[in-house]
């Protein structure tokens, strides 16, 4: 079976949701979820995080297996440094593995299933000529430009919004690609020739704020059976 290494970057600090990689999230730190969701996928070889923070390396490698910790340097560290260039420090410290799968602490309702067929549609997508596979969201909807000008609809046409074509948002759950994929896109995790995989908007949820983090808190203790 054709395995990847997981990349989990995560810092100490957040801006919007103080502290929140290990924020509560029902009773555990929020990271957790994914975690314990990576280590159930068999096509998982091993999980890397990249992290400034002491708290969240020890915490990691105390509850978790398949976990290496690999420290950010003092020159990745901060709010404005680009995920790629994180990426890139990983790739350039473990030369042996070929095959890469990012992801964030901030996605903790995506299922092991999806993964799984992510994974399997990643490496299905190399045989036709693609080579890396991104998430998106589907939406069928109205939108606009700031201009109040349409985007995808004439707003004369009051065609039905299941009948519009389709927009994909690139919702930043997971990004599949190879060491070769990611050098030839100019260090980029999308690469020259990417293949979108669409994820339902209840897995996609992504935490960017602290109305995100309820939501997101709430929806896990439905899907749990933790709340009727």
């Amino acid at each position: 079976m054709k395995q990847v290494v997981v990349l989990l970057p995560m810092k100490g600090h957040s801006e919007r949701v103080p502290n929140k990689n290990m924020k509560d999230f029902n009773g555990l730190p929020l990271y957790h979820t994914i975690l314990k969701t990576l280590q159930q996928s068999l096509r998982i070889k091993k999980i890397i995080i990249n992290t400034d923070s002491e708290i969240i390396a020890d915490d990691a490698t105390s509850h978790f297996e398949k976990v290496y910790i690999n420290p950010r340097p003092d020159m990745l560290c901060g709010d404005f440094v680009p995920m790629n260039d994180i990426i890139a420090y990983d790739l350039s410290t473990h030369v042996d593995d070929d095959h890469f799968l990012q992801t964030h602490s901030t996605n903790p309702l995506l299922s092991v299933k999806t993964i799984d067929k992510s994974i399997e549609l990643y490496f299905d997508a190399l045989d036709k000529g693609y080579d890396s596979v991104y998430s998106v969201t589907k939406f069928q909807s109205r939108f606009y430009w700031e201009n109040g000008k349409a985007i995808n609809h004439n707003p004369a046409e009051l065609i039905r919004t299941q009948d519009l074509s389709p927009i994909y948002e690139e919702n930043s759950n997971f990004y599949i690609f190879s060491r070769n994929s990611f050098n030839n896109a100019n260090k980029k995790r999308i690469g020259l020739k990417p293949l979108m995989c669409e994820v339902n908007k209840k897995e996609a949820i992504d935490i960017d704020d602290l109305d995100d983090f309820i939501i997101a808190e709430a929806m896990a203790k439905i899907i749990n059976n933790l709340i009727i």
